[in-house]
């Protein structure tokens, strides 16, 4: 894919827009970098409006909290679903599943129900 003319003049073009932005993004880069090295003006600022945690007692949280929860490691997932039939309790499909597939599906759960299957349509030879 993406051999087209169109797309081939697209690249050329966002390639030359790179090439031109790339002293102005080159200038903003150090400016913050230089920013931040200036010295304590900006963490104050920061340290108003977040708390400021040094990267080493981060790690030591991040394991604290995963043991406060314990959590098995499931995903909280919609557990009244019937896993044959996909139904919920009050009888609905997901949303993620079609129409088509959700017709496909009380079709056979009617036929079961009734004790017969429905004759597929199409060619009778």
């Amino acid at each position: 894919m993406a051999k087209s003319l169109r797309s081939k003049w697209k690249r050329k073009m966002r390639a030359e827009k790179r090439k031109k932005n790339a002293p102005k993004e080159l200038a903003r880069l150090k400016q913050a970098l230089n920013l931040d090295k200036k010295g304590e003006a900006v963490m104050t600022d920061m340290q108003e409006i977040a708390t400021v945690v040094p990267a080493d007692k981060l790690k030591q949280a991040d394991v604290d909290m995963v043991e406060e929860e314990g959590d098995d490691g499931k995903m909280d997932m919609d557990s009244k679903r019937h896993k044959k039939t996909l139904l919920n309790e009050h009888g609905q499909y997901p949303v993620w599943m079609s129409q088509r597939q959700a017709k496909k599906l009380k079709g056979k759960r009617m036929a079961k129900k009734n004790g017969q299957s429905k004759k597929k349509k199409g060619l009778a030879w």
